[in-house]
């Protein structure tokens, strides 16, 4: 691995301290507990996942124009950090939430995911530029490997704070959890730079333009490239199926926790199995990238989502932690190598130079799914009264999901 690859890789180490300590770990576990205690175990699942959802939708709307601006004014990088920025100040902001302030966590977390979100497009964008194309699936799932990695250690380091605050001289847990929040920011701030320093931003489509230019261009490939997709079957379809899976995925990531603290258990046992999963997900990410240049890319993606139907069905009979903790080894397994493989096979199926557009519409289809998974899961839950109901409407997504990639080439297309 060159030095431009391990750089672009780190950028994964850096984000997935917001993706585990806050966006799967203590956020949803602070909110209920801290920020919405006034409220019962069921509102607080459906104030949490309109949030996840308005956020999401947001960054529907922007992901595929500023992918075209991007690709048309060589501003990747550019896009990329003005995002991170945004995602890194208003996760430090949480710190500054006091109990009850549920309105206004939301608000942040809202501004956070906008953040992270978006420059997960720019970020995506840059696999192309830094990886061959015999070795797509091994650079993204180095990415994610290390991404579970950094992840994970941050998360241990937190849960200790959380656990021992006053070993590092805080009052109480919530003081510790508040200011873990910071250490995110911090953490993501600093593994961010050798992407900066290190990774080249790829030429722009044919001359480079700026300013209102830039906008103007980008706007109007981004008009050509919806006349055209349909000319690209194989992406197209793909998209739809990603669309469909990607939403099961994320919905367990963000809801997770939320899940078994309304079956009633303890968030410490809740917090440690999230952490099994990051260190399970290391190991297993770069086995999946390994797997996916074996067997094929599409057919590693079915493994994984198999598992992910079987994980859901147990998920509505589970009664005690221990399963819990069975199931977040199981999603350790597959959870990197569905995002890893999915985001590699994609990168083979678009036309070059048009990546951080193309990857727009990857992104936009991705947070469209998490438009629909909390929100749905957050609705059922408060309709029927029963958080294992809501549990189950994720099967739908990942075997339609499964059945259309049935039909997508496992080769390049474009």
């Amino acid at each position: 691995m060159n030095k431009r690859v391990i750089s672009w890789a780190l950028y994964d180490w850096a984000n997935s301290a917001y993706a585990t300590v806050v966006l799967a770990g203590f956020f949803p576990l602070f909110f209920k507990q801290y920020w919405s205690a006034a409220n019962d175990a069921t509102t607080s699942t459906f104030q949490l996942g309109v949030a996840n959802s308005l956020a999401s939708m947001i960054v529907v709307l922007l992901a595929p124009v500023l992918g075209a601006i991007a690709d048309a004014g060589a501003r990747r990088k550019l896009f990329l950090f003005s995002f991170a920025l945004l995602g890194m100040l208003m996760t430090a902001g949480l710190f500054t939430v006091e109990k009850n302030g549920w309105w206004l966590a939301a608000m942040f977390f809202v501004f956070s995911i906008i953040g992270f979100s978006g420059a997960n497009i720019f970020y995506d964008a840059l696999l192309k530029s830094v990886a061959p194309a015999n070795r797509l699936d091994t650079v993204s799932a180095l990415g994610y490997a290390l991404g579970y990695l950094g992840g994970g250690l941050l998360m241990a380091f937190n849960v200790l704070m959380f656990q021992k605050p006053g070993w590092f001289g805080f009052f109480d847990s919530a003081m510790a959890i508040r200011t873990g929040f910071i250490t995110v920011a911090i953490w993501w701030a600093v593994f961010s730079l050798p992407l900066l320093f290190y990774v080249r931003e790829p030429a722009a489509n044919g001359k480079s333009v700026r300013g209102r230019k830039m906008i103007s261009a980008g706007l109007q490939q981004l008009l050509i490239t919806l006349k055209h997709i349909r000319g690209y079957r194989q992406v197209l379809l793909f998209l739809v199926a990603y669309w469909l899976y990607i939403d099961g995925v994320d919905t367990i990531v963000r809801m997770a926790v939320d899940y078994g603290m309304a079956l009633g258990f303890n968030a410490g046992h809740l917090i440690t199995a999230l952490l099994i999963t990051q260190f399970v997900g290391f190991p297993a990410a770069i086995a999946f990238g390994w797997l996916g240049e074996r067997i094929g890319t599409r057919l590693s993606i079915f493994i994984g989502l198999f598992v992910y139907i079987l994980v859901t069905i147990m998920s509505y009979w589970m009664n005690q932690v221990s399963e819990f903790y069975y199931l977040a080894v199981v999603i350790g397994l597959v959870q990197g190598g569905v995002q890893s493989l999915s985001r590699s096979f994609y990168a083979r199926l678009i036309p070059l130079g048009h990546e951080a557009e193309f990857f727009g519409f990857y992104n936009m289809l991705g947070k469209f799914a998490a438009v629909i998974g909390p929100l749905l899961m957050g609705v059922v839950a408060l309709w029927t009264g029963s958080t294992r109901l809501s549990i189950l409407s994720i099967l739908v997504l990942f075997v339609s999901g499964a059945i259309i990639l049935f039909y997508v080439r496992d080769d390049k297309v474009s």
